[in-house]
């Protein structure tokens, strides 16, 4: 059994609104101590640059098109994360940092995924061994890249289940820029996909049209009245012929030119609708516990309970914060790279075998 390792773990997601941090204990297999969470907002500028660049960015070319302006904005992301890690560290030891970077483009059919954030300049600034870059093996060996959380989720499940607070089969809901689903069976076997928008059109359409970044609990979607025509042109026209025998999506797969003409609330009710409306077509019979960010959105909520059967929880109720999976995830990723041990898997990513993942940079 390998020892345990102590990883700082970050996640910037698509909301581009900040970083989440984790500390963990873990030997990546099946020891974990959650130790410490924090959330850093990015100042607004710099949000609204990642916005800029990732919405400017739709195809490969474009990768090239906007190179410098990439270039700029990776390593302004890279010294806000060593700036957190830095402060973390006069509280809390940490042997690894599992570094996620930000995701601008991710495009499974043409198996590219890019994550800006300079490892080895994360390292230097830190002065720690740094695991980053975590997709590029996996497309490699013929998966798309992602959804990486899986392990994660498989190991936390399991020591809950130890803990008898929680039976299998079982499902988690992951609800981040995009929704991603973890199907853990009686053995402890796991299945895991994307599926579908989590809360990427709604944030879109509201920093389009207001001067806000995502609809606080979804209450404007709850003053508006969904758009039925609009709703179900969509279903039949866009969905089912672009994403559905996807495993691994991005927000380029979607976007919010349908509801064009819309009031802000009537928009914002009809997107949030649609997106409750396809994530319940992938969604199958486990109670799912609920975690991410767009677990907050009310009206989102009890929109997708309304349409499924399944028992819906809260991943919360059982004292674990659910803002802070993924990051603790990319510091158990770490963990399990710098062991050799693989972070994806056929059921996940659709690899031809279990892959390990990441590049390391050891700190000299």
């Amino acid at each position: 059994m390998e020892k345990n390792l102590s990883a700082l773990g970050f996640m910037s997601g698509t909301s581009g609104d900040g970083v989440d941090t984790s500390i963990i204990n873990s030997n990546g297999i099946d020891t974990l101590n959650i130790k410490y969470n924090r959330f850093d907002p990015y100042p607004i500028n710099l949000s609204k640059k990642i916005h800029r660049i990732k919405e400017s960015i739709s195809n490969m070319q474009d990768l090239l098109r906007y190179s410098s302006e990439i270039e700029e904005l990776e390593i302004e992301i890279t010294d806000f994360h060593a700036d957190i890690a830095n402060k973390t560290s006069k509280e809390f030891n940490y042997d690894l940092i599992g570094f996620h970077g930000h995701t601008i483009y991710h495009n499974a059919d043409e198996k590219i995924s890019k994550q800006i954030g300079k490892g080895v300049n994360l390292s230097k600034l830190t002065n720690k061994t740094v695991v980053y870059d975590f997709r590029q093996n996996d497309i490699k060996n013929g998966g798309e890249g992602a959804p990486l959380t899986p392990i994660y989720h498989l190991t936390l499940i399991k020591a809950l289940f130890s803990e008898n607070k929680i039976k299998t089969p079982i499902s988690i809901l992951n609800i981040g820029g995009i929704a991603n689903l973890t199907e853990i069976d009686k053995n402890f076997k796991i299945i895991s996909k994307d599926i579908g928008p989590g809360n990427c059109l709604i944030d879109k359409w509201i920093r389009k049209n207001s001067d806000k970044f995502f609809d606080i609990d979804g209450n404007l979607a709850n003053k508006g009245k969904t758009d039925k025509f609009i709703f179900d042109q969509y279903l039949d026209n866009y969905y089912y012929s672009k994403i559905s025998s996807k495993r691994s999506l991005d927000t380029n797969d979607f976007d919010i030119s349908f509801a064009k003409g819309l009031s802000l609330e009537n928009g914002a009710s009809t997107i949030t609708e649609l997106t409750s409306k396809l994530l319940s077509k992938k969604i199958g019979i486990n109670n799912i516990y609920l975690c991410g960010g767009g677990r907050k959105n009310k009206f989102l909520i009890d929109s997708l309970k309304n349409i499924i059967d399944n028992k819906v929880f809260y991943i919360d109720s059982l004292n674990i914060d659910g803002d802070y999976i993924e990051s603790q995830a990319f510091a158990f990723l770490a963990i399990r790279s710098y062991f050799g041990l693989p972070i994806s898997f056929p059921s996940t990513t659709n690899c031809k075998e279990p892959t390990v993942g990441g590049t390391i940079i050891k700190i000299s």
